[in-house]
C-alpha cells in the first residue's frame, strides 16, 4: 500500500452527526448514537453534534463541536421532538468549517435540511435507518400516510452515499421497498455494565419477590408500537400454567401508554425510566424478559437482556433473529404468532434447569458482542464515503464530469 493511502486510512476525520434525539433522552436510538460518538472520539476523530436544544441546554451557546436548534414535541409523544429545519445556518457553518462526512441518524426537518446542505456543498453523507416510522404511522392513527411516509424515507435515504441498517431482516425489508446502497451495521452491548452480577435482592424485595420467585420483566418505551397488550396475555398464561410459582410482572420505562397500562395491570410493578447502573440492576434482578415488539429495526434491549443473563422471549426478527438460538440462549416465536409467544415463555419455566441453562448461554453469547468492532466498521463506512465524495469532486473539478449514477438524485421529489 502506498504511503499516501496508508495516511488516508489513519488520518482523523471531521465527522458531523445530525440527530433529533440524543442523551439524556432515553431511547435506543439515543443510546446507540452516544456509543457511536464515544467510540469514534476514542479512535481520534473530531465529532461535531447537531441536534435540537434540550431542557438541560438552557442558555447553553453553540460551540465549535455543538450546534443546537429549536425542537418541537413529536405529536402524541412529548418525550421526543423534531428539530427545526436549519439549512442556511448549516451552510454558513460548514463553509467555515467543512466536515469530511456526515452521519444523519433521523429523517425529520433537521435531518432533511442537513442532507440538502451537504449535497449542495458536496459533503459525503451516510444515513442510518434507526426507526420504522412508516409502521408507527398505522399505530398512531395515520395509516393512510404509511405509503407516503415510505416514499419520503426512500427518497431521503437514496440521496445518501450509503444507508446503514442494524439487522438483516431490516436490510431485506428495505431492499424489497427499493431502498438503495444498503449496508449492515449491527449493534453491540456493554457487557461490563449489563451483567448478572448487578442483581440486587433488595430491589427484588421492593418488587414483592423472594429469591426463588420469578420476575417477568419488560424494559423499554411504554408506547403502542411496542405491542404491549401481549404482555398481559402472556403473563396471564404463565400464571395459569404455573400457579404454584409466585411471579410478578415488572415494567421498566415510560411513555404515552403508561396510564392505560397501570389500569389494565393493577398488580404489576411500574418502575419508570431508568438509566446507567440503576437500569443494569433492574435488568439483572429479573428472570424472564418479554419483548413482544414487532416494529424494531434492531432492539438494543434484547442484547442488554442477554448480557444480563435473562431468559429472553421475543419474535424471530431484528436483534432476536441474529442473536437468539431457540431453546439455547432464549426462545423465539414467528412474528405475530401470539400463542407461540406465550407457549415459548411457558417452556422457559417448565423446568428450572432449562431456564438456568438458557440464562447462562445468553450471558456467554452477549459477552462476545462488544461495541469496538461495531465502531471500527462504522469508521470504515465513513472513510469510504468521504473518499468517494472527494474522488467525485476531483473528477468534476478536473474534467467536468457529471456526478456518477450512484450519487445522482432519484425520483422522489426531494431536491438538494
Amino acid at each position: 500500500m502506498a504511503r499516501g493511502d496508508t495516511q488516508a486510512m489513519t488520518a482523523a476525520l471531521r465527522i458531523t452527526l445530525v440527530t433529533e434525539t440524543f442523551p439524556p433522552e432515553i431511547n435506543g436510538v439515543a443510546s446507540t448514537l452516544a456509543h457511536f460518538c464515544d467510540g469514534l472520539r476514542a479512535r481520534g476523530h473530531r465529532i461535531e453534534l447537531v441536534r435540537p436544544r434540550q431542557p438541560a441546554d438552557h442558555n447553553r451557546p453553540n460551540d465549535e463541536l455543538l450546534m443546537l436548534c429549536r425542537g418541537w414535541p413529536l405529536p402524541g409523544y412529548p418525550g421526543l421532538q423534531w428539530g427545526q429545519s436549519s439549512m442556511h445556518k448549516l451552510l454558513r457553518r460548514w463553509k467555515r468549517q467543512r466536515p469530511d462526512v456526515l452521519y444523519i441518524a433521523t429523517e425529520g426537518p433537521l435531518g432533511l435540511s442537513a442532507l440538502r446542505a451537504a449535497r449542495r456543498l458536496g459533503i459525503a453523507v451516510v444515513s442510518g435507518f434507526h426507526t420504522n416510522f412508516q409502521q408507527y404511522s398505522r399505530l398512531y392513527g395515520l395509516g393512510p400516510l404509511s405509503r407516503l411516509l415510505t416514499h419520503y424515507l426512500r427518497g431521503f435515504h437514496n440521496r445518501s452515499h450509503l444507508t446503514l441498517v442494524p439487522s438483516l431482516s431490516q436490510h431485506l425489508e428495505l431492499a424489497r421497498r427499493h431502498f438503495e446502497r444498503l449496508a449492515l451495521l449491527t449493534r453491540g452491548v456493554d457487557s461490563h455494565l449489563f451483567n448478572p452480577a448487578k442483581r440486587r435482592d433488595e430491589l427484588r424485595r421492593q418488587w414483592g419477590l423472594e429469591n426463588d420467585d420469578i420476575a417477568v420483566i419488560y424494559i423499554g418505551r411504554l408506547a403502542p408500537e411496542k405491542n404491549l397488550g401481549l404482555l398481559q396475555r402472556c403473563f396471564a398464561t404463565l400464571c395459569s400454567s404455573y400457579p404454584q410459582r409466585p411471579m410478578r410482572l415488572i415494567l421498566v420505562g415510560d411513555g404515552p401508554q403508561r396510564g392505560s397500562l397501570e389500569k389494565d395491570l393493577p398488580d404489576a410493578v411500574f418502575c419508570g425510566a431508568q438509566c446507567g447502573e440503576a437500569l443494569a440492576e433492574h435488568y439483572a434482578s429479573g428472570d424472564v424478559f418479554l419483548f413482544p415488539s414487532l416494529t424494531e429495526t434492531f432492539g438494543n434491549v434484547v442484547l442488554e437482556a442477554l448480557a444480563s443473563g435473562l431468559g429472553v422471549v421475543a419474535y424471530d426478527q431484528a436483534a432476536a433473529a441474529q442473536h437468539i438460538r431457540h431453546g439455547y440462549n432464549g426462545v423465539l416465536a414467528m412474528p405475530g404468532d401470539e400463542a407461540a409467544f406465550c407457549d415459548a415463555a411457558a417452556w422457559l419455566l417448565e423446568e428450572r434447569e432449562s431456564l438456568r441453562r438458557v440464562r447462562l448461554n445468553a450471558r456467554q453469547h452477549a459477552g462476545r458482542q462488544g461495541w469496538p468492532a461495531v465502531i471500527e466498521q462504522l469508521e470504515g463506512y465513513l472513510r469510504a464515503a468521504s473518499a468517494s465524495a472527494k474522488g467525485v469532486a476531483a473528477l468534476e473539478g478536473g474534467a467536468g464530469n457529471a456526478t456518477p449514477d450512484a450519487l445522482k438524485p432519484g425520483s422522489s421529489g426531494l431536491r438538494g
